[in-house]
């Protein structure tokens, strides 16, 4: 139940305008507060506090009010009936589905063929995951895309590469046989994520094997036999290792990795359209769209079609990409979340996009996430000073982890562990503004203690035990707070609201947050209010009991969402 929701809407219908509703920072100055009578003035011409002594007999009229109250220069404090809140935590679980589902396609991940995940597609996969979870929460149809890099000169330069490791093989000659048996021939893993890297770096000291890795790339495109057959052993090699990063994220897997050569399908049905419509123009031999509108201030590129040696580029296949997903699912929406260094790029598609009238301006949407940066506020490298691989931080993260366990002194197997940095690596990404910089420290997030992921897992792992001692019990019908348990009631039945806004706003911060101020306000509650002990009386630890279980279904949904595991011990 979204409870802020529910008292904001009864009291404008008992008022008849819309006025403000607020959480005040101190709940002992009650549950809520309005500042209908401050709008109601300014028209009226009356003092705001002798206003809100005519409105205040309204607002306890409602049969949610226990009391109401004035404040300051004519705020409205309320407090809720325990009877309601009760009978309302009982609901706090439950996600109120949007009232208009929409079918929206999320492009994240954005994984390239044969280069290994680096520290860039942590925050596109993980936030990415979490706006994905909170929409099919929320009841709209959600269509995840991974939009790989699997056509461009990134595998001109890695077939080249295995051209010069390995130019015996017979993908490489002009009378290659595509029916050939060609099983013998397969890379492993781990020696093709450093085919590229050691590709590019040779491309930029030799012109002669750049040029030869541009010309197969244009070759690949035109479907030359053994390039493709050379083509078909490695992409089921990459896309298996992506898998198993994915996996060990606990990522929903992408309901579609479709990347840039199922997008190069459609490149003649595009570009017929811009044709039609006069949008492709020569440049420099390449042919360009023209974007920049009369009134831009900024410097606003064409964007590249066709190169000069007639390869469809980087920016088409995203064209390619949006018409393929019109045709397919033609969503009301189409959501990319990329770091926000690509903002030009996108700002270029959606144009491109209102050209062709294939998705109005306000159906596309492109979100630009931070860096993730060390200790030195630049973005973080390894010592010998590479980008940071995926997996790498993955590892670093459990080792932390497995430091942290060790230093407590428990006793903890390999999976409570994985869990236990699972936590720390996603919710330390997830607690910050997506859009801003942060800083990254193993150690730091690693910490039992503070807002962290292994706080709030066990956080969950106490709920879980209480629960386990307990064993059955029964769910009184009525019940009066203490203060430590009205705090925690009201934040649960926050839940509701809090995943609305987190969705709508596209700030997976808003989850965690509230997942770890949930935390802290169930171990108050935890440490003032005696649940199980003997003189506990036992109508009292039927409720207490009870707001245990309430508090563990929200918490395990809140984590659920966020995409992290309970252990059964911590």
């Amino acid at each position: 139940m979204n409870l802020y929701k529910y008292v904001s809407e009864k009291i404008n219908e008992k008022l008849g305008f819309d006025a403000k509703l607020e959480i005040p920072r101190n709940r002992e100055f009650g549950d809520f507060s309005t500042n209908a009578a401050m709008v109601m003035a300014r028209s009226a011409g009356k003092n705001p506090r002798e206003l809100a002594t005519d409105i205040l007999p309204k607002i306890q009229e409602l049969d949610f009010v226990e009391s109401a109250s004035i404040a300051g220069p004519g705020f409205i404090n309320l407090k809720i009936r325990d009877d309601f809140l009760w009978r309302a935590a009982h609901t706090a679980a439950s996600i109120t589905p949007a009232a208009t589902p929409l079918v929206i396609d999320m492009d994240y991940g954005a994984y390239n063929v044969a280069k290994s995940l680096h520290i860039g597609h942590m925050r596109t996969s993980i936030v990415g995951d979490v706006l994905y979870r909170l929409g099919r929460a929320l009841g709209h149809k959600m269509i995840s895309y991974n939009h790989i890099g699997d056509w461009g000169r990134p595998m001109g330069l890695v077939i080249a590469w295995i051209e010069k490791l390995h130019p015996d093989w017979p993908f490489f000659g002009v009378n290659f046989d595509p029916r050939g048996d060609y099983s013998k021939y397969t890379i492993d893993p781990r020696e093709l994520d450093t085919y590229y890297p050691k590709a590019s770096a040779l491309a930029k000291e030799d012109e002669a094997f750049l040029a030869h890795a541009q010309q197969i790339t244009a070759e690949l495109q035109n479907g030359h036999a053994g390039y493709t057959a050379l083509y078909n052993i490695f992409l089921p090699i990459a896309l298996a290792s992506m898998d198993r990063t994915i996996k060990s994220l606990n990522i929903v897997p992408f309901d579609n990795d479709l990347g840039e050569r199922n997008a190069a399908k459609y490149t003649k049905d595009v570009e017929k359209i811009l044709r039609d419509k006069n949008l492709l123009e020569p440049s420099d031999g390449a042919e360009v769209v023209v974007v920049k509108r009369d009134e831009d201030k900024k410097p606003m590129p064409p964007v590249m079609f066709y190169n000069s040696r007639g390869a469809v580029t980087y920016d088409a296949t995203d064209i390619m990409a949006l018409y393929y997903r019109k045709k397919t699912d033609n969503p009301d929406k189409v959501i990319y979340l990329t770091d926000k260094r690509q903002s030009l790029h996108f700002e270029q598609l959606f144009r491109v996009a209102e050209l062709l009238k294939m998705f109005p301006a306000d159906a596309l949407e492109h979100i630009g996430y931070g860096t993730i940066n060390g200790a030195d506020g630049k973005p973080f490298k390894t010592r010998d000073g590479n980008v940071a691989e995926l997996n790498d931080i993955i590892e670093m993260v459990g080792v932390a982890a497995r430091e942290r366990v060790a230093e407590s002194g428990k006793k903890l197997d390999d999976e409570t562990i994985d869990m236990i940095a699972l936590a720390a690596l996603k919710f330390n990404d997830l607690s910050h503004d997506l859009r801003a910089d942060y800083i990254f420290d193993p150690a730091q997030i690693t910490s039992f203690e503070g807002r962290t992921g292994p706080y709030i897992l066990y956080t969950a792992v106490r709920l879980n035990s209480v629960l386990r001692r307990a064993g059955k019990f029964a769910t009184p019908d009525t019940a009066k707070f203490e203060s430590d348990e009205r705090n925690l009631i009201m934040e649960l039945l926050d839940f509701d609201r809090t995943v609305q806004s987190a969705f709508d706003s596209r700030a997976t911060d808003l989850v965690a947050n509230y997942t770890y101020d949930l935390c802290q306000l169930i171990n108050t509650f935890y440490h003032n209010c005696p649940i199980l002990r003997e003189d506990i009386p036992a109508d009292t630890r039927a409720t207490r009991l009870t707001l245990v279980q309430i508090a563990t279904d929200v918490l395990t949904k809140a984590l659920d969402l966020m995409g992290l595991k309970i252990p059964n011990e911590m």
